[in-house]
């Protein structure tokens, strides 16, 4: 039984998450079907699909009412010339949120990292009045630590929201939320998690992000697929009920969830809707 606290701080999170989608042919029509207008919507960058088609869906899903935040990859833009036609673009769309991973691609042009890109956006006048950046409370697959904690330190001047990878455990959250707060990084934080996956739907959401980068992804994330795929061995619920603590914390200044979806955003959306209902029942009772 839960307390009126922990409560209390699961309906603030549910309330204020977001979620990530991949720019398939179909998304569209399943945000629409399932999803509030108003919510909001990452749109992962995919090397295999390129940025246009995170970009056209961005537009699209902004035209429906929704806040619309394109993954702007920095190792898919050539250079400051491509940058600010895509701000142009995202302003014309009313588009004042991004987010800016470096990408697994390889770099196509000036851009070796998003602190490049992060950087170039600054002397443009900050165009954009959110700019979320990725946080690792885990070791990253193939980037040491030191440089990790580096690289979000040096863009703290730069992003004004830090959104955490994957993580299972409750625990490495904490301990990595005190750390970046005693590094000095103040901006304010999302807690990224899956929500309810189906494992058949993962795996076949893997295949339709193309075979060469379910591959590479599949290889650097091996534990994440495996803890979500094994029957029993990951609840979204659990796992917010075992953070309550931590994201409760004034000091934390944790915004919210950033919910990975794998597209499943009809599934994410009534697990949603059915927390926060019972949750509300609680309440009251």
């Amino acid at each position: 039984m839960r307390n009126r606290s922990t409560a209390r701080e699961l309906r603030r999170l549910l309330e204020s998450s977001r979620y990530e989608v991949l720019p398939t042919a179909s998304i569209e029509d399943k945000i629409l079907a399932s999803v509030p207008r108003g919510h909001t919507m990452t749109i992962t960058a995919s090397p295999g699909k390129g940025l246009g088609a995170t970009l056209d869906l961005a537009e699209r899903l902004a035209g429906h009412g929704y806040v619309a935040v394109p993954h702007l990859a920095a190792r898919m833009i050539s250079g400051r010339d491509e940058l600010t036609e895509i701000v142009e673009r995202l302003q014309a769309a009313g588009i004042d949120s991004v987010f800016v991973p470096a990408g697994d691609a390889d770099a196509v042009g000036d851009y070796s990292g998003s602190l490049d890109l992060l950087h170039d956006l600054t002397a443009m006048g900050s165009p954009f009045r959110h700019v979320g950046v990725t946080g690792y409370p885990e070791s990253h697959p193939t980037i040491a630590d030191d440089v990790t904690v580096q690289a979000m330190w040096d863009k703290r001047h730069h992003a004004t929201t830090l959104v955490s990878n994957l993580c299972f455990d409750p625990q490495l959250v904490r301990t990595w939320v005190q750390r970046v707060r005693s590094r000095g990084a103040v901006m304010p934080l999302l807690i990224g998690m899956p929500g309810p996956v189906e494992r058949t739907k993962l795996l076949s959401m893997a295949t339709k992000i193309g075979v060469s980068e379910s591959t590479r992804f599949l290889a650097k994330n091996k534990s994440v697929f495996a803890r979500i795929a094994m029957p029993g061995g990951f609840s979204p619920e659990k796992f917010l009920e075992r953070i309550a603590p931590t994201t409760q914390e004034p000091a934390s200044h944790v915004e919210g969830l950033h919910l990975f979806t794998f597209n499943q955003v009809a599934e994410t959306e009534a697990w949603r809707q059915e927390l926060l209902g019972r949750l509300a029942t609680a309440a009251i009772a």
